[in-house]
């Protein structure tokens, strides 16, 4: 039984007790073996538990110092209070959500708003639990509890999605749940019919030859040995499903909302665009500006550094050295190289003067726009962007061929997100989107078609949790993000995508008629039993070749999936 009500189990049971006290053991331990086996087959592809989900706590520092009655307190996160001043130095984790109100920097929030470049703070500006700060020293004033905030927040909604995802029942489950007492009652009125005519023998010998016939052994591993053969198959194309609801789900999709930043991009920002003034060498504007940043820790320096030139047999950039360093968080950095004063740093720190169109052209394209200024003199722009993957664009294709469409979800701002979506082939875009806003978006597409979530980050969790299916990008994703996912890629290659949909329908095709021919043997020996056409040894003939026929059947979905891409 499930749950209180009739189930394959109880007539099962009825069944293979009635083959024995009919004499034919054998027959009967066949039965409870071939069921049993389809118990463990459907139990071994359940959803595991979300023990890691608990991890996402961990962002948060143990430990925070807060600002009370003019001096410094060391306290336990979870003790912060709305209004608590907390001092966070550079490199530190931020306790809880807060407000600036003194210092600048710029803080790391992709954990919670997918921002994939560190952002800029000042006073008045809000950063959320768990964001990393930079290299200055910033003093938040607590607008959240330290045991309620925005990371917290994230745990709620996905035990909350995953808690309504656990209530559906096994669909051979709910197809025998009509089909068991209708058996039961038909057995027990046969039985009773023997007596009333005077030959309780041969009736009670008919009623249980009818619970045999009944008995759906082949109903009750159609689904699971299809979906373990191609729950199998799929794993050594990288394509981890973790359970056979999710491999079910997985074959109904029809429109799959991306997370943008590593998933749809690289998450590795890189110059991309390089603007000059007039009579700028390029090459001397990018050594300048890589020898100045070679020393700092963020990580738009990093993209600088990678784009600068690197003569041969000379070191470094061309052999430059810089000096006199100073970095101003949240702004740029300045300093000497070459006999020469450069600054390199944001537009709103350094205002491209003479090249206003440029930056604007750059911006719109989704860039990040870096100034780099000589001498005192505007020399270029460059333009930082996290690109998308070599085969987004294709997958974006693949995905509208199968009928299904992509939707691009991102906690970046709304110029980059449609320029890379453009690139991308994506109409359909939601910028700036905090992790709530992420799952309210995914539960209203689901009112409309079956949806997946596709992410890799913190952030992506709820939505993860939400949607019909969530595939976390598993290779380098949060653990948090690959709990929440009912599929996981252990590679990053996003043309699995339609080749994990195209699988998941054939498995699914596969199992219907499995399913069908199931009840279609269910349905041509219950009346022949019912007559006495057939014995007990025709009717277990008949269950025995059609359970054949359909683990035959059920083991082609192990056939590996055309891969359109060998990741």
């Amino acid at each position: 039984m499930l749950r209180g009500r009739l189930g394959v189990g109880l007539l099962m049971t009825i069944a293979a007790t009635g083959a024995v006290l009919l004499g034919h053991v054998g027959e009967a331990a066949a039965l409870a073996f071939l069921f049993s086996l389809a118990e463990a087959l459907e139990d071994r592809a359940m959803d595991r538990a979300k023990e890691g989900l608990r991890a996402l706590l961990a962002l948060v520092p143990e430990r925070v110092r807060v600002l009370r009655s003019g001096g410094e307190l060391l306290i336990p996160a979870p003790r912060l209070h709305t209004g608590d001043l907390l001092l966070v130095g550079a490199g530190e984790r931020i306790g809880t959500d807060g407000v600036v109100v003194e210092g600048r920097s710029a803080v790391d929030a992709s954990a919670v708003t997918g921002e994939s470049i560190p952002i800029a703070v000042g006073p008045g500006d809000r950063v959320p639990a768990g964001a990393i700060n930079g290299t200055g020293t910033l003093r938040i004033e607590a607008t959240a509890d330290g045991r309620d905030n925005s990371l917290t927040q994230i745990v709620a909604l996905v035990e909350q999605a995953h808690a309504r995802k656990g209530e559906r029942a096994r669909l051979a489950d709910r197809i025998a749940r009509p089909l068991v007492p209708a058996v039961l009652v038909v057995a027990a009125l046969v039985a009773l019919f023997g007596f009333v005519v005077g030959d309780p023998g041969t009736w009670i010998e008919r009623a249980l030859v009818v619970l045999v016939a009944a008995s759906p052994c082949a109903l009750a591993i159609a689904v699971p040995v299809t979906v373990i053969s191609a729950i199998g198959s799929a794993s050594k194309l990288g394509v981890v499903v973790k359970s056979g609801e999710a491999f079910e789900r997985l074959g109904t999709i029809r429109r799959v909302a991306v997370d943008k930043t590593g998933t749809l991009t690289r998450n590795e920002p890189r110059v991309v665009d390089v603007r000059l003034a007039r009579g700028r060498d390029r090459d001397r504007v990018l050594a300048l500006a890589a020898a100045l940043e070679a020393g700092s820790a963020h990580p738009l320096s990093a993209a600088v550094t990678a784009a600068a030139p690197r003569p041969a047999g000379r070191g470094g950039f061309g052999g430059l050295r810089a000096s006199e360093v100073v970095e101003d968080a949240g702004h740029g950095i300045a300093g000497r190289v070459d006999g020469v004063r450069v600054r390199v740093g944001s537009a709103r720190w350094l205002p491209p003067a003479g090249l206003e169109a440029d930056a604007e052209a750059m911006a719109a394209a989704g860039m990040t726009v870096v100034v780099v200024e000589l001498d005192g003199e505007v020399a270029g722009l460059l333009g930082v962007r996290d690109e998308l993957r070599p085969e987004a664009a294709e997958t974006i294709r693949m995905l509208a061929e199968q009928g299904i469409d992509a939707v691009m979800l991102t906690g970046d701002d709304r110029r980059t997100a449609r320029a890379l979506a453009a690139q991308a082939g994506i109409a359909e875009v939601h910028a700036e989107q905090l992790p709530a806003d992420k799952a309210a978006a995914v539960r209203a597409m689901l009112a409309e078609r079956p949806t997946a979530m596709v992410g890799d980050g913190i952030n992506d969790a709820p939505a993860l949790a939400t949607a019909t299916v969530g595939i976390a990008m598993g290779a380098h994703g949060s653990a948090a993000a690959v709990e929440s996912a009912d599929v996981a890629f252990t590679g990053h290659d996003l043309r699995l995508l339609p080749v994990a949909f195209a699988h998941a329908r054939r498995g699914r095709r596969i199992m219907t008629w499995n399913i069908g021919l199931a009840l279609a043997i269910i349905v041509v020996l219950f009346p022949l039993a019912l007559l006495g056409v057939l014995g007990l040894a025709g009717v277990v003939l008949v269950h025995e070749v059609a359970e054949v026929v359909v683990i035959l059947n059920g083991v082609r979905a192990a056939r590996r999936p055309r891969a359109l891409v060998r990741p």
